[in-house]
């Protein structure tokens, strides 16, 4: 897939303020991530840490709390990363899940798709 990027907003803890980035489009990261500075700006905290695998492989844990994102005309409660204030934001596979967006990579773009719900027994 080719790498392109998209804007997303994050609110803040109030929902006074939205900050929009333009963020990697990044479906091998499981969040998304934004810089701590940025997070702590709009009064974002940790709620925990988790550990992630980097691309050579070694873990690294990192701060997560939850933020309010928008993206295209929707928004939504998703779990973030308190990356590096170096760190490029990234738009995480689990932000596009629960989204319902999927990855147009000729057009570069992110696509609504229609949700599944498979229900077991009906009666």
């Amino acid at each position: 897939m080719g790498e392109f990027s998209w804007p997303v907003g994050v609110w803040s803890a109030d929902g006074e303020r939205l900050e929009t980035v333009d963020a990697l489009v990044d479906t091998g990261a499981s969040y998304s991530m934004f810089p701590r500075s940025m997070l702590e700006r709009l009064n974002i905290a940790p709620i925990g840490q988790r550990g992630f695998e980097q691309a050579d492989g070694s873990v690294i844990l990192r701060d997560i709390g939850e933020a309010m994102l928008a993206i295209n005309d929707d928004e939504g409660i998703q779990r973030v990363i308190f990356g590096d204030d170096e760190s490029e934001p990234l738009i995480g596979a689990g932000t596009l899940q629960g989204f319902l967006l999927v990855v147009d990579a000729v057009a570069e773009e992110l696509v609504p798709r229609t949700g599944r719900l498979k229900l077991i027994g009906s009666g």
